[in-house]
């Protein structure tokens, strides 16, 4: 059995209904701070949800309980549970599914996966299926750029990954990925080689890490020899440098990428909203 969560401050019934409308909405304060910080009650949800994720109650690709099971759980209404979970939805930590009910999102689903892979070619259209070849797994040291990134000490156990991306049999994509050795134990090259679908489905399943956010930074840079070689370009042709930290649940990296990207028949594609 499922231990319930600690409820969030609460108001009552009638007084969280009234809170949906808009300006009461907002949990009391706290009398020891004096009043300086009010949370709304549907975030007050919202980080409750995240933490069952974290911990796993509701794994990638289950469902979650119905609104009216989280209302009850919670001591709320069902309205300011629904609020906490369009925000998750719009953030695709849940999927909402017409007629079935609410999921937690997994890479498995395409829907999910291009979210990460912004790559398109200049043709227009979803970029064919990527070619995966790993070129080296191994553990090693963190530098401290990377242990920085990471929030893990230097000289903490890290793996490394150099994979490259294949679209139609071009080489595009050569991605150097560190992720922290405490939460990938057991990741081989071996493991890695026979793994057939998307990296992050890999990491979900095979690990319990869940990539649900990145921030990435965009440079042009030249190839440098050894890079030119294995993407088959000329020496000092111009590539896209693409920087990213992953998250999981709680704002905890997980993962620091460096992609460099061939874009001679495609280009990176991202909405601003």
């Amino acid at each position: 059995m499922v231990n319930p969560l600690p409820a969030p401050p609460r108001e009552s019934r009638a007084s969280a209904d009234t809170a949906e409308g808009g300006a009461s909405g907002r949990a009391p304060a706290a009398a020891a701070s004096g009043g300086a910080a009010f949370s709304p009650l549907y975030r007050q949800i919202k980080d409750l949800l995240l933490q069952s994720l974290e911990r796993g109650e509701w794994k990638p690709g289950e469902a979650i309980p119905s609104e009216l099971e989280l209302a009850a759980r919670f001591q709320v209404s069902q309205g300011t549970v629904r609020k906490a979970i369009d925000e998750l939805a719009a953030d695709n930590v849940l999927l909402r599914r017409q007629g079935k009910g609410t999921f937690v999102a997994t890479h498995h689903e395409a829907k999910v996966r291009y979210r990460f892979l912004r790559l398109a070619p200049d043709e227009g259209g979803e970029p064919a299926p990527a070619e995966s070849r790993i070129l080296e797994c191994r553990r090693v040291r963190a530098p401290q750029d990377v242990a920085r990134s990471l929030e893990i000490r230097p000289g903490d156990s890290a793996v490394l990954i150099r994979r490259l991306l294949s679209f139609g049999g071009v080489p595009t994509v050569l991605d150097e990925i560190w992720l922290p050795g405490v939460l990938f134990r057991g990741l081989t090259q071996e493991r890695l080689m026979r793994n057939q679908g998307p990296l992050y489905a890999f990491f979900e399943t095979g690990f319990g890490v869940s990539m649900i956010r990145a921030d990435e930074k965009l440079r042009a840079v030249p190839a440098a020899a050894d890079v030119a070689e294995i993407l088959q370009v000329a020496t000092g042709a111009p590539l896209m440098q693409v920087d990213r930290v992953s998250y999981t649940y709680g704002e905890r990296p997980v993962e620091v990428r460096r992609g460099l990207y061939r874009t001679d028949r495609h280009h990176y594609r991202t909405r601003v909203n």
